[in-house]
């Protein structure tokens, strides 16, 4: 076998079998196939697009370069959840304990931040003392005490893709849709998920900026999940303006704190709700998401799904003491108020300037070596919709750099447009696909 076949064979339009696909992953991630040659086929894939079992076997090749975790000694259905990123999303700070409280199982891995979006992990680690790095043992053994744990991805599991994904982003490669979804399910599979629901972001502080691109992006890890025997399904959810009101790692411990007491913004409440309704059919939990919903809503109001939260915070090595008191998290030594210049309601919050502001702050990496800062981030005082006032505050910058935040400043409030009439009302959910 030659990779000039493959590339030949993918450029001109053909269907790759799964033991070409085997061969190329396998060659690439030990380094037997040259960039050049890689680079290749992945611009041909990029062109000619892949079939829908081309890409679940390029999924199963990612899967079985390196380590898999799994979750079989633990008893019944293991969802996961996966997001494909947004500014202000803290949804698995909620909805990983509202659904273990449900009686789920919750063996999550989960990803650092870099760029615009924040990565759950560094937000659980703005909490003082908790340990995010486990031990495949020790983190199933903490979800069989538990029912809940949640770990940084181990760069053991699926090689390959961090490997491909390097050479996609120096290729302009990276938005292709099968080369995205093979690159997604391909960590939930090895990470031991029996089902998997898919948050597929959409808008301008999304990767996928139309309706129409999440969709085919949702259908096809759906596609995926059929073929290689998981259970999968997409919700697609609107990113044209932040998640809550929070952006930044402390700062959105805060908000999901307030949501797992019964409070918090709408908005999350209302996405917690749907994607763990959504995660209880796929756990065989509840037969209909109507069901399933009533359920989640009287663990919330009852206080389980703050109890596990904080079960959490304990068997990981955390100060729980937080959960109780939010005023124990990293708190930022310059607040910097940003106010209306004009009265209206605010039309529009452009999640890509909020997100880069954050970054500015220090609430974020431009590479993966970049330390943050848990303190830094933005609140939201105003949300698209809402009426404002002239000298009115819109937000307030969070952050502990001695340098004027002059440069976030002006970034963050040009993310804000203010009109005299209210906007329409967003969906926000937009799709789902099952």
């Amino acid at each position: 076998m030659r990779m000039y076949d493959l590339i030949l064979k993918k450029r001109d339009g053909g269907e790759l079998t799964r033991a070409e696909i085997d061969y190329f992953v396998s060659g690439y991630t030990r380094e037997r196939i040259p960039d050049y040659q890689a680079a290749a086929l992945l611009m041909a894939v990029f062109f000619r697009g892949m079939s829908s079992r081309e890409t679940a076997a390029l999924t199963m090749a990612i899967v079985n370069s390196g380590d898999k975790i799994n979750l079989e000694s633990i008893t019944g259905t293991k969802v996961d959840k996966h997001s494909t990123g947004g500014v202000g999303d803290k949804t698995t700070l909620v909805l990983a304990p509202l659904v273990a409280a449900a009686g789920a199982p919750v063996a999550k891995m989960s990803g650092r931040g870099l760029g615009h979006t924040g990565g759950t992990i560094d937000k659980l680690e703005s909490i003082p003392g908790f340990n995010t790095n486990l031990e495949p043992d020790a983190f199933i053994k903490q979800v069989k005490a538990t029912g809940i744990a949640l770990m940084a991805q181990t760069g053991k599991l699926a090689p390959a893709d961090k490997k491909l994904y390097a050479l996609r982003d120096v290729t302009a490669t990276v938005d292709s849709i099968p080369l995205i979804a093979s690159s997604v399910t391909s960590k939930k599979i090895a990470s031991g998920a029996d089902a998997v629901l898919l948050d597929v972001k959409c808008g301008s502080g999304a990767f996928m900026k139309t309706v129409a691109e999440a969709g085919q992006l949702a259908a096809a890890m759906v596609d995926i999940g059929k073929l290689v025997d998981r259970r999968m399904t997409a919700v697609v959810t609107d990113m044209g303006r932040p998640l809550g009101r929070m952006v930044g790692n402390a700062l959105e411990v805060r908000e999901a704190l307030d949501t797992l007491r019964g409070g918090g913004p709408d908005d999350l409440r209302e996405l917690c709700l749907t994607l763990g309704a959504h995660m209880l059919v796929l756990g065989r939990l509840e037969q209909s998401t109507a069901g399933a919903r009533r359920r989640l809503e009287k663990i919330l109001s009852g206080g389980e799904a703050l109890r596990k939260f904080r079960a959490l915070v304990e068997a990981q090595g955390g100060d729980a003491a937080v959960v109780d008191n939010p005023d124990l998290l990293p708190a930022a030594a310059v607040k910097h108020t940003l106010l209306a210049p004009d009265s209206g309601f605010v039309l529009s919050v452009d999640p890509m300037r909020v997100g880069r502001s954050a970054m500015l702050l220090g609430a974020g990496r431009m590479t993966k070596d970049d330390k943050i800062d848990y303190a830094a981030g933005i609140e939201l005082q105003k949300k698209p919709g809402e009426p404002v006032s002239k000298g009115e505050p819109l937000a307030v910058l969070h952050t502990n750099r001695q340098k004027s935040p002059d440069e976030a400043a002006a970034v963050a409030e040009g993310a804000f447009v203010i009109g005299r009439q209210p906007p329409d009302d967003r969906p926000l959910i937009l799709d789902t696909i099952s």
